[in-house]
């Protein structure tokens, strides 16, 4: 095994403690005086976007950009990058959870960007440099603060993709577990099982090093460890714990890449409508029958990081943590589309076993059929 990638690309400079996500704007001056912050609807029934805003340096002209909820589209990214650019902003914030993280920091990326986003969505190369991006996550779980890439979905055709490119890296992070007080139980049990997913897959993949493998397995045991206690309220401390796993899994994956379950998850998701951190969670069990005899010492690795059995444990979290399937009893639809786009996925092609579409028909009986 390598000890390091190819290339590495880490967030410039990250900053972890209660209350540092005051500081933000304040940090934000040094890339320019007009900004763009794009939150979710929470932050400002919360409170803490006014926070923010108090927080702002004189003669800073910051702009804001409410995401609606839900997915991330392309139609959402084009409105986004009108706003930007009208702004005239020297750099774009995103404070919210990943769907936010993830317009925020394709708006930056393609800021100056020749094509129009669809284009990048279908794998074009962003040309240009983008605006500088500073990510301030408010859930546990997508990692999307620490990665090259960008989901968002095509409504038109239906296709979950990524937008990817070193552009799109944030400047800066800021990791408040302050944020996460008023997280709903749903998005802390679906973010936390995403990150939990993220973290395996990358531990498992087929282009691991020794650093994604250190990264990984202390994201897996930070998650594994305390997803229930922040889901139950039980312990403030294991909010934190969560938030740095998580952030390590997105820094782990995105050396190592992923595995069958994020290229199953995203035909599936746009088709069921099924949030992208619960359908994670509900096919990460099968995916692990399936992967068992490819990881190699790793299961066992695991397990005794975990201190209990993999699948025990994500068995228990699932029913802990009030995750039934969503899929089990339904219909599925454009089976062979399904199959054919999880074989091809960017992620399908890490995954430890070489994926067939016996493999994928096989996850989706299981997924269906329970």
């Amino acid at each position: 095994m390598n000890i390091l990638p190819d290339k590495i690309v880490f967030p410039e400079r990250t900053l972890i403690g209660a209350g540092k996500a005051k500081s933000l704007l304040t940090e934000c001056a040094r890339y320019g005086r007009r900004g763009l912050l794009v939150h979710g609807r929470s932050l400002a029934a919360h409170g803490v976007l006014k926070l923010l805003l108090q927080n702002s340096p004189s003669g800073m002209a910051v702009a804001t950009w409410e995401h609606a909820g839900g997915e991330p589209a392309l139609s959402d990214l084009v409105r986004l990058l009108e706003t930007a650019r009208k702004h005239q902003a020297d750099w774009i914030a995103g404070v919210g959870g990943g769907s936010v993280l993830d317009l925020a920091k394709a708006c930056a990326g393609l800021f100056h960007a020749i094509q129009p986003p669809e284009a990048y969505h279908n794998g074009a190369s962003i040309e240009t440099p983008g605006l500088a991006f500073a990510a301030v996550p408010t859930t546990a779980g997508t990692g999307s603060e620490a990665t090259v890439n960008a989901v968002l979905t095509n409504s038109v055709t239906r296709q979950k993709k990524s937008i990817r490119d070193d552009a799109l890296m944030a400047r800066l992070v800021i990791l408040d577990p302050g944020l996460l007080a008023h997280c709903p139980k749903r998005v802390i049990a679906h973010a936390g099982m995403d990150a939990f997913t993220q973290a395996l897959e990358a531990f498992t993949s087929r282009h691991a090093v020794w650093l994604s493998d250190e990264l990984g397995l202390k994201a897996l045991t930070l998650i594994g460890t305390h997803l229930e206690a922040f889901y139950r309220g039980a312990d403030p401390a294991a909010v934190e714990q969560v938030l740095m796993g998580s952030y390590l899994a997105g820094l782990s994956f995105a050396m190592a890449r992923l595995g069958v379950v994020h290229g199953i998850v995203h035909p599936l998701a746009v088709r069921y409508h099924v949030p992208h951190g619960y359908a994670c969670g509900v096919c990460l069990p099968y995916a692990v029958e399936l992967n068992r005899d490819a990881m190699g010492g790793k299961y066992e690795q695991a397990s005794r990081a975990l201190g209990r059995d993999l699948l025990d444990l994500i068995r228990h979290l699932l029913i802990q943590l009030d995750m039934p399937s969503p899929f089990r009893g339904k219909p599925i639809m454009e089976k062979e589309v399904i199959i054919r786009e999880t074989v091809a996925a960017w992620s399908t092609k890490a995954n430890p076993k070489p994926i067939t579409p016996a493999d994928v028909e096989w996850l989706l009986n299981r997924l269906f059929e329970g």
